[in-house]
């Protein structure tokens, strides 16, 4: 149906455009005039395109940087046909660059089908649908946000379906073929709202959000109602301000920043095709803390007006000023957009709430905030205003478009054309547009003018008293017609006249204006008049006064609020209000209240008005509501009784009066019975025809006026009663509701039949049952009451009342009730007091309830009892029980069917609930903990407790042996109500203190007490600990003293040392240190003036050696005191652990260094030790000592050398340095690295020679052997240290670069010695000795012993540089500038005891062996 409604919308708006189109078609083809104004038109419609581009200019947007999303260009609806494409634009712009999600009725499109194809392109998003389907037909959202916020969009689409061939069309003529559709019959659309939003009462920057969620019936996808925010009638758009967000059945409203600019009453509006649907609610702003105490609350509204290229006019409106001092005047200050730099625009505070801001630059745009300023301070600020341009404001005005030929026009400024050297004509129309006080705005039409050079005015002016002009605008000329001239004098008359000028001349003076009379001060506007409360709701009351007889420019009112018998005035509103009429909300039901009105105009705020009387917040009093249940009692052919029910809801007064009118069947005119009102609810109606059938209405009258008529009664024959059974019986009413019984009570009938009534039966059934039951069938009633048992609870049941005489039972009108369960007797869990609490499930505005004892109302209240009612809720509260209580107690309510009920309290169950309010008006202060002690410094005994909570109020007493402590000095005794702690400090705790320590707590009604036995070997303990605190108090008092004893610290460079603090010392104490007993005499002097004294534990290394007992002493002549330490086991793995976390952090890349024997990885850190826990790994195997790894370092490095490495030693080596909760791991990878080049290349000693040679005198000896090395090596013999060079004794050869011989001629005693044969290159090298022995001719030849003497290995004489490894894990922090490079690292000495890998050698001959 709505999909129909906008195709007939369609079809219409289609024909009425095709006409307009026939009708120019047709005046261009047939007149040149035509063709002319159709230029014209164009020639319009181009200077209103460049004004809208231009206007863009006179507000500037914020800075890019700090604004959210917002729609330049909306979404638009679409009417399209079933099968052609569609295209949805919208612009959007912001910063951080928004991100745009479609939605198509509420729910998110799936952008992964090929149906839909969006597209951004530089903030233009496109939703296009290819090919339409009736399927599309929907509201389609778009939703742009970043973090600053975000905005929507929406439009409908609707897909409407091409006509069969066939189908007739009512539009044939038209030259082309369109579909048309049927004519649409309009459906109502009804809303109805399921949650809706209540009263808000906030505070200024808080957020508030009004939500609501509605139904729609019919629910059309393609015509959902249109939700419209309204705030005081004015209608709210998405702003900075306010967000809102509207899906399908439901809208929300949010102020994020809550201003007293919004307060008011919001409406939501729910716009159908076939009306709307509206909700209301007020939203008030309190005034937030001020800056200062006593400052007033901010201004707001804040307005500009007549702005001009440099100034503009700005208005707010003054705060309330209830609970502040006056307000003294106004600050107002400027920004421009996009930077934070407010600067003060008038140098004292203006009283006015209106002030003209000059000095501002032509193309800026500036926001304007005012403060409020009082004796106690100044006032936050206000709301910033709207962004605002200093502008011309005519300047659009003087465009005109210029037609160069053909279709081409140009649009320019009048002044831009050239056309001569003209002087501009005179200004005409001048007249003042704004009169205030100080200042008058003029304007004025500028005479036509073409010339180029730009033209200015100047003001003239002259006071109505004298005669000189006096020009305005001497400094500054006015390029706009428009002028605003200032410091005027109030109440004064002027004449003003304009000249315009250019670069050629001025033109005459304007015709000078009629007297123009700057306003004068009035003042503040009177007090309002007489102030009237009325009701309204049950927590609102309407508020109605009469105006100021001097209003002043009135700009509105504030109205002020007070409870009666208080002081306390409070705001009822916190944005002036305009009309006199006002909705205070937010009140106490039940509470009475006064009100008073202050008018406020730009000067301030009157005095207040009188205040209103006193009224009680209560429902607004209404008329009451129709009688019922019409009954006739007796009639006797020309009279009938009738009687009736009272009307449920009396309006908030009593039913005082009713009146009857009749009907008789046949007539169609009701007629009124009585003109006096009847008083009571049964009244005889006379003068009615026999045999006649009448019916009757009744109205109820109270002080609101005259309630809804009853419905018809029942048709009633006026034929006199002959019967002799009795009537029925009437105003059954019912007490004493029970679960199971009920006490039902009536009125005799008015007819009695032929003999005196003798009794009653009362009869029941189950409400829709035909199953009646006699209460009392064995016996009537005589009396008009009777109790019915046996009843089932929340069952609905009829009762009905038969009177009987000696004839038999008359009959009665039925009457329903349903059963509620009967009241409730408790205990108060917090006073103990008796409760009967009744719950009425009727109530009305004068209903009362009546509490009986043994159905006796209750009028004596001197023992305790207390009645307290709540709405429909009724309490009899027993402040004293006792057992005087016991008995029935009924309670019923006034002006209801018989609501009652009743509880007897029996003799058991007063006597558990009098223990139990025993228990609770004698409470036992509940104990976290019991009395415990701990001793306190100078041996002074702490006892205390910890109760579950305590009160300010709380009194106790300490008692020792049944004798009450004094908390007065030494003694002393508080409690902390937070932590619930009670202690007591006894200052002497001796001997004579042996015994139990009681406390008692008394807190209000509660009690508590706890005690703590020290006897024996408990008390003997504490004795011990007592006086050990008190000796230590004396020795820490009396002497020099360890004010913090020894302790262990590991600072940031890895320096271990021990620390302790000192006191009371002079100038003749003296600390001295000690290990293991044995004295230790520190480095420098030791100063004691700063109280702390250091003693480095190892000056070089911290290691097992530093392990042992350290004490400090300190002493005088007033006494020696002493600090002792032991440093091992648990205490020195956690200083070596400080310092593994140190090395660990600080730990620098492994690093290569080459050595003679092989490569050493290096890692430099702030401080190594053996005992560190670190681990050397080999592609995850853990390597350990050996002939081949050598694991050591140096205080500030880890090393690890690889001796003679191969291929084998290639990969990934790891060190791990490991402390309790991290592990380090540095790594390097040598996979590219073998074999250094300089392990094989440098100089090497193959062998051959003798380790020992033992020669006879005279003969020739040859030491010869093979050496390699690439490149050749250098050979040098030496002799016990000293070189050997060839001469006639000695001779040196290197045969080939292999072969290396010394050979000695003749050899003597004196040849005797140790020989060193070296072989080395630039890779370094080898050496060896040989020991050269003699003996003469003869001699027995000497035992060679030979020793263990390993080949030495000789380094490069310059660092050897090795390609750098890949580094696998990140680059480290740098090593510390103590650590050395490891350019500059020397190698570690090789451990002691380590073989060489080169076997010993031994020879035995007297002549070497020579080689061939």
């Amino acid at each position: 149906m709505a999909a129909t409604v906008a195709r007939h919308k369609h079809v219409h708006v289609s024909h009425d455009c095709h006409s307009a189109q026939s009708k120019v078609v047709a005046k261009q083809y047939t007149s040149s005039e035509v063709v002319e104004d159709d230029y014209h038109h164009k020639q319009e419609t181009r200077i209103q395109g460049v004004v809208r581009k231009k206007m863009v200019e006179k507000y500037v947007r914020e800075e890019s940087m700090i604004r959210g999303p917002q729609f330049l260009t909306t979404l638009r609806s679409h009417t399209v046909w079933e099968h052609t494409p569609v295209k949805l634009y919208c612009t959007v712009e912001g910063y951080p660059t928004p991100l745009v999600k479609w939605y198509k009725d509420g729910v998110s499109i799936d952008m992964s089908s090929i149906k839909y194809n969006v597209q951004d392109n530089v903030g233009i998003h496109t939703l296009e649908i290819a090919k339409c389907e009736t399927d599309d037909t929907a509201q389609y959202t778009a939703v742009a946000g970043n973090i600053h916020g975000q905005v929507s969009t929406q439009a409908s689409v609707i897909v409407k379906r091409i006509r069969e061939e066939g189908h007739s069309s009512s539009y044939a003529w038209l030259p082309y073929t369109i579909p048309m559709l049927p004519e649409i019959k309009y459906t109502k659309i009804n809303i109805t709202f399921l949650e809706t939003f209540g009263s808000v009462f906030g505070t200024e920057g808080d957020t508030v959000t009004l939500a609501a969620t509605m139904t729609a019936t019919p629910n059309l996808a393609n015509l959902q109602p249109e939700a419209q925010w309204f705030r005081d009638d004015h209608r709210l758009s998405d702003s900075k301000w306010v967000k809102i967000e509207s899906a399908r059945g439901e809208t929300k409203l949010t102020l994020p920043h809550l201003n007293k600019d919004d307060e008011g009453v919001y409406s939501l509006r729910m716009v159908t095709k076939g009306g709307d649907a509206v909700h209301s609610a007020f939203v008030s702003c309190a005034d937030g803390p001020p800056p200062v105490p006593g400052a007033p609350g901010a201004p707001m509204d804040i307005k500009i007006h007549d702005a001009n290229r440099d100034y503009v006019i700005v208005s707010w409106k003054p705060p309330n000023t209830t609970t502040e001092g006056p307000i003294i005047g106004y600050f107002v200050d400027r920004c421009e957009t996009g930077s934070e730099n407010w600067v003060q625009c008038n140098d004292s505070p203006i009283k006015i709430c209106k002030y003209p801001v000059p000095g501002l630059f032509e193309g800026h745009s500036y926001y304007f905030r005012v403060r409020a300023i009082n004796s106690h301070g100044i006032s936050k600020p206000s709301r910033i205003s709207d962004p605002i341009a200093a502008l011309d404001p005519t300047e659009f005005e003087r465009l005109h478009a210029i037609k160069l030929g053909g279709k081409l026009d140009v649009v320019i400024y009048h002044h831009d054309v050239e056309d001569g050297k003209k002087i501009p004509g005179t200004p005409s129309k001048l007249h003042a547009s704004e009169t205030d006080r100080t200042y008058v705005v003029l304007s004025w039409k500028p005479a036509p003018y073409q010339g180029q050079a730009p033209v200015w005015y100047y003001i003239e002016k002259v006071g109505l008293s004298l005669g000189a002009w006096q020009r305005v605008n001497t400094q500054v000329p006015v390029r706009s017609p428009r002028y605003a001239v200032f410091d005027l004098s109030e109440g004064k008359q002027y004449l003003f006249r304009v000249l315009a000028a250019n670069m050629y001349g001025s033109s005459e003076a304007s015709e000078p204006t009629e007297p123009i009379q700057t306003q004068e001060l009035r003042g503040v506007p009177s007090a309002p008049g007489q102030v009237v409360a009325t009701r309204e709701t049950d927590t609102s009351l309407l508020i109605q006064w009469a105006e100021p007889k001097e209003p002043n420019n009135l700009i509105g009112y504030y109205i002020d609020v007070c409870v009666k018998g208080s002081k306390d005035w409070g705001s009822a509103n916190h944005k002036p209000h305009k009309n006199n009429k006002f909705v205070v909300q937010g009140l106490t039901t039940g509470e009475t209240y006064t009100f008073r009105v202050q008018a406020i105009n730009e000067l301030g705020l009157s005095d207040e008005s009188q205040e209103s009387s006193p009224l009680s917040v209560k429902a607004a009093l209404t008329t009451p509501s129709a009688p019922y249940d019409i009954a006739l009692l007796a009639c006797d052919g020309e009279s009938m009784v009738l009687n009736w029910k009272h009307p449920v809801h009396s309006g908030g007064s009593p039913v005082v009066e009713y009146y009857i009118d009749k009907h008789r069947h046949g007539e169609h005119t009701w007629r009124e019975i009585n003109i006096p009102p009847i008083k009571e609810r049964l009244f005889k109606v006379e003068h009615l025809s026999a045999g006649a059938v009448y019916e009757f209405m009744v109205y109820g009258g109270s002080l609101a006026g005259l309630g809804a008529p009853s419905a018809p009664s029942k048709a009633f024959h006026c034929d006199a009663w002959t019967i002799p059974e009795p009537g029925p019986a009437y105003d059954m009413t019912f007490c004493e509701i029970r679960d199971d019984s009920v006490l039902v009570e009536w009125k005799a009938p008015v007819y009695t039949g032929t003999s005196p009534i003798t009794g009653y039966f009362v009869d029941f059934a189950k409400k829709g049952s035909d199953e009646w039951h006699c209460s009392n069938e064995s016996h009537a009633v005589s009396h008009r009451y009777h109790k019915v048992t046996g009843l089932e609870v929340g069952v609905s049941y009829v009762f009905r009342v038969r009177a009987a005489n000696a004839e038999g039972a008359g009959c009665c009108t039925p009457r329903c009730l349903l059963l509620l369960p009967e009241m409730t007797c408790t205990v108060d869990e917090e006073s103990g007091d008796f409760i009967l609490s009744f719950e009425s499930c009727q109530i009305t505005e004068n209903s009362h309830f009546v509490w009986k004892k043994f159905y006796k109302e209750i009028t004596d209240f001197s023992k305790g009892i207390v009645i307290k009612t709540e709405g429909n809720i009724s309490k009899l509260i027993f402040k004293h029980p006792d057992q005087g209580d016991m008995g029935c107690f009924s309670v019923a309510v006034t002006n209801t069917d018989g609501v009652s009920a009743s509880h007897e309290i029996h003799a058991e169950e007063l006597e558990k609930m009098l223990a139990k309010s025993y228990g609770i008006r004698h409470p036992v202060i509940p104990l976290k903990t019991q009395l415990a002690y701990k001793i306190l410094e100078r041996g002074r005994m702490r006892f205390w407790l910890q109760a579950e909570h305590i009160s300010s109020a709380v009194t106790y007493k300490f008692l020792a042996n049944n004798n009450e402590l004094s908390p007065t000095n030494p003694n002393h005794a508080s409690h902390d109500v937070e932590a619930g702690i009670i202690e007591f400090v006894l200052d002497h705790f001796t001997e004579d203190s042996e015994g139990t320590f009681t406390v008692q707590i008394e807190d209000g009604k509660a009690r508590g007490q706890s005690s703590l036995v020290l006897i024996g070997a408990d008390f003997k303990a504490a004795l011990a600990d007592a006086e050990h605190q008190r000796s230590e108090y004396v020795r820490v008092k009396d002497g020099p003293h360890f004010s913090e004893f020894l302790s262990v610290h590991v600072g940031d460079d890895c320096s271990v040392a021990l620390i302790c603090k000192v006191d009371n010392l002079k100038k003749e104490t003296a600390l001295h240190w000690f290990k293991d007993a044995v004295e230790i005499t520190p480095e420098g002097p030791v100063n004691l003036a700063s109280g702390t004294c250091k003693l480095p534990i190892s000056l070089v290394i911290f290691s097992k050696a530093s392990t042992g007992i350290y004490k400090a002493t300190i002493s005088d002549n007033r006494g020696k005191d002493q600090s002792q330490i032991e440093i091992s086991g648990h205490a020195f793995d956690e200083i070596i652990n400080k310092l593994s976390k140190l090395a660990g952090s600080s730990a620098t890349e492994l690093a290569i260094h080459c050595t003679a024997t092989g490569i050493q990885l290096q890692c430099h850190m702030k401080y190594y030790t053996e005992e560190m826990k670190i681990h050397w790994l080999h592609v995850e195997r853990k390597l350990s000592h050996s002939e081949k790894v050598r694991i050591g370092g140096t205080p500030a490095m880890a090393t690890m050398e690889i001796i003679e490495p191969t291929d084998k030693d290639k990969g990934l080596y790891h060190i791990q340095i490991i402390d309790t909760d991290k592990t380090y791991t540095r790594t390097i990878d040598l996979s590219g690295h073998g074999k250094p080049d300089h392990i094989d290349n440098r100089g090497k000693v193959l062998g051959g020679l003798p380790d020992v040679v033992t020669i006879m005198e005279k003969k020739t000896l040859s030491l010869t052997c093979t050496v390699c090395g690439d490149p050749k090596p250098q050979v040098t013999w030496l002799k016990n240290g000293a070189e050997v060079y060839t001469d006639d004794q000695y001779l040196v050869s290197l045969e080939s670069g292999k072969f290396a011989s010394l050979t000695i001629k003749r050899v003597s005693l004196e040849d005797c010695g140790r020989y060193t044969m070296t072989v080395q290159n630039k890779y370094g090298g080898e050496s060896v000795d040989i020991v050269v022995s003699a003996y003469k001719h003869g001699d027995t030849i000497p035992q060679a012993k030979p020793t263990l003497t390993p080949k030495s290995i000789i380094p490069p004489k310059r660092p050897i540089e090795i390609p750098g490894p890949k580094v696998v894990t990140p680059a480290p922090s740098p090593a510390p500038s103590h650590v050395s490079s490891p350019a500059g690292a020397k190698s570690p000495t090789s451990p002691k005891g380590l073989k060489s890998p080169t076997p010993a050698r031994s020879m035995k001959s007297p002549t070497p062996t020579r080689r061939k």
